[in-house]
């Protein structure tokens, strides 16, 4: 059952998990809810899902070491992953892993929709609050940018603590920074 429109929400937190399953239900979106891994797994094996909306901190599962389980499970599934707990080498780790993109909690139904369905959401999304944290790809050049300086422009090395091949490296180096919101 590969629908288009399907999600998987994997989220210890049962009330935001239901909260958020009934936000997407309303909009027309079909939803499974796992709250630990193992459901997830099964889940994803079984139903194919499009989307999935996973949780940093599952209870004794950890989010980031479930995203490649799910893309082979479900290969083709847009992850994004969602935390309570936002950092750069997180954001980054998660990115490197497989997921799609990367929100900070409160989040609500609109911005997931939004994450998960577009090609590049931070080329779409409004401007962030003023006390919102800046898109994902900002955070990766920002963090490619102080590793670079840290290795003295030393791409080889800057790779190399980054975990990505050069030509890689090379090739995110090329692209501009995504634009901060103008004030």
């Amino acid at each position: 059952m590969n629908d288009t429109a399907s999600f998987l929400l994997i989220d210890d937190d049962e009330v935001f998990a239901r909260v958020l399953a009934r936000a997407l239900t309303s909009r027309g979106h079909k939803v499974s809810v796992a709250h630990d891994a193992v459901t997830a797994l099964n889940i994803a094996r079984h139903e194919q899902p499009r989307h999935a909306v996973l949780d940093l901190k599952l209870g004794a599962d950890n989010g980031l070491a479930l995203i490649p389980q799910l893309l082979a499970a479900a290969p083709g599934v847009r992850i994004l992953l969602l935390t309570g707990y936002a950092s750069i080498a997180t954001a980054v780790e998660a990115i490197k892993r497989g997921a799609h993109d990367y929100l900070a909690k409160p989040v609500d139904a609109e911005a997931v929709i939004r994450a998960v369905t577009e090609e590049d959401p931070a080329e779409h999304e409004p401007p962030n609050a003023p006390d919102a944290p800046p898109p994902l790809k900002r955070l990766e050049w920002e963090h490619i940018q102080r590793v670079l300086a840290e290795c003295e422009g030393n791409i080889s090395e800057t790779a190399r603590r980054l975990g990505l091949h050069r030509r890689t490296l090379q090739r995110k180096l090329a692209k501009r920074p995504v634009r901060e919101a103008e004030d």
